[in-house]
């Protein structure tokens, strides 16, 4: 059963055609131009998020030359827009999920925040839908619906009002344990629950559409992550993966029952699909490619193909220390308000130590994340799965063995994410009972093992650390 398996990112839209075996027939990529606002925003144009995915699917269809069985979706999760039910016409620009300007909504709401982190498993932070759908129903008035990405891209796609259940445990509205729309919640964002779209599982047909040629249906859903999550087959608890794209971002199988966080990470569904349902933990590096585009607009890289050329220049960071929070710091510190700092530099320092510093900056958020990760689940992980354009640079991959201390296995496709969606897609048609069934076993193009001591690595951790002690307070941090 051949699937079309379309990702709507942040900077493009990716549509893979994947065959039973896990085999990629086509592949198409459609950018898509995030846009920074005066007053710290960021913003996408909702008409080119559709024509990017019009244009992907239709590419990867007529490269595979085959004939699709079904569709699966991914969205970016936090990114939210307010659009016309009616007319399907989108009221204005979409929210990015690196959109900060919600601050105020939580400060606002900041006596609730104990009680939504317990209803729905995320801290109170901008980063997630619920601040953000306040803050533009606020400026949009009563107008049309305020829903991620997904719900409206969905809508066109098959004139369906849904949103599945790994999106809906992002927007700081759902009830982790019920999986279903919080009353409490809800109120407190300002929003009726009976107006929010239907929660549907991530393996199920909601509709068809007729937009990549004869109709198909639409069968599998799940936000990039988590899907990601799935197509990096963790699929016990404990496996865990890190997706290095715009963000990196940290994922880990939590099992069946609804986990909450006491480091400071999110809790999220991880899919839900014939019967059976999977939790997981998560973090967030906000910028990792972002920062390399940072670099290169400093003119530190001339592209990103060359940082491990340029990184490898120099043994070490020569004291250079970067904090990369160029829009702000998720978990564990959940800071907004962040800026990003580099510090050490001195009359020796050379482009390439700043380089190299940027990379360890990643490597380190990440590295804590994962140490918050194994408190949480009370053992630490076995291996690290990564994925993503970035990791496929030699010295990322072997700085995050470094500080992580442990084995970091690359994937061998760079398209975990359209990967897990062919399997949730093909689950969703009904051809295969379990997702173990529905994605093929993987064997690493890569293992990278630590080559420094543990003792050099908490060294290394514990001057990020205190770099970003210096921006947000010595309390937030260890």
């Amino acid at each position: 059963m051949t699937i079309l398996s379309i990702d709507q990112g942040t900077s493009a839209t990716k549509a893979l055609v994947v065959a039973d075996d896990g085999a990629v027939l086509a592949e198409a990529e459609a950018a898509v131009t995030p846009r920074p606002t005066p007053d710290g925003g960021i913003e996408q144009d909702p008409e080119q998020l559709w024509a990017s995915v019009l244009e992907a699917g239709r590419r990867a269809v007529a490269s595979a030359d085959v004939a699709i069985s079904a569709v699966g979706f991914a969205n970016q999760g936090e990114t939210v827009l307010a659009w016309d039910r009616r007319t399907g016409a989108a009221l204005g620009p979409a929210l990015s999920w690196q959109d900060r300007r919600a601050a105020d909504v939580c400060a606002e709401l900041a006596s609730a925040a104990a009680e939504l982190t317990a209803l729905t498993g995320l801290p109170l932070d901008p980063y997630f839908a619920a601040p953000k759908m306040t803050w533009l129903r606020r400026r949009v008035g009563h107008a049309g619906v305020i829903t991620t990405t997904d719900s409206w891209l969905l809508h066109r796609l098959t004139g369906a009002y849904v949103t599945d259940v790994t999106t809906a445990s992002r927007t700081l509205l759902l009830d982790l344990d019920r999986r279903a729309w919080s009353e409490t919640a809800c109120a407190a964002f300002g929003f009726d629950a009976a107006e929010l779209p239907r929660v549907v599982s991530c393996a199920e047909v909601i509709g068809e559409t007729d937009e990549f040629g004869a109709t198909t249906m639409v069968s599998g859903l799940a936000v990039d992550q988590q899907a990601a999550l799935v197509g990096e087959r963790c699929l016990e608890l404990g496996d865990a993966k890190c997706t290095y794209g715009t963000g990196a971002f940290l994922l880990a199988n939590a099992g069946p029952h609804a986990p909450r966080s006491s480091g400071g990470l999110a809790a999220s569904v991880a899919w839900e699909a014939a019967g059976a349902v999977a939790y997981c933990l998560d973090g967030q590096v906000y910028t990792a490619g972002e920062a390399l585009a940072w670099l290169r607009r400093w003119g530190l890289l001339s592209h990103a193909g060359e940082l491990d050329r340029v990184a490898g220049s120099v043994a070490d960071t020569g004291g250079v220390n970067v904090v990369p929070a160029l829009c702000g710091l998720g978990a564990p510190w959940w800071r907004p308000d962040a800026l990003a700092t580099i510090s050490g530099i001195g009359l020796s320092t050379e482009p390439a130590h700043v380089v190299r510093a940027t990379v360890e900056g990643i490597a380190a958020q990440v590295a804590l994340l994962v140490r918050a990760l194994a408190a949480d689940l009370g053992r630490p992980l076995a291996r690290l799965k990564v994925d993503g354009g970035l990791i496929r640079s030699s010295v990322m991959a072997q700085m995050q063995a470094d500080l992580l201390q442990l084995p970091v296995e690359v994937a061998p496709s760079a398209h975990a994410t359209a990967l897990g969606l062919a399997a949730l897609a093909r689950l969703g048609c009904g051809l295969v009972s379990s997702l173990a069934d529905a994605i093929a076993p993987t064997t690493p193009i890569a293992v990278y093992e630590p080559k420094v001591t543990a003792a050099d690595a908490a060294e290394r951790l514990d001057r990020f650390e205190d770099a970003v002690a210096r921006i947000i307070g010595p309390s937030a941090t260890r």
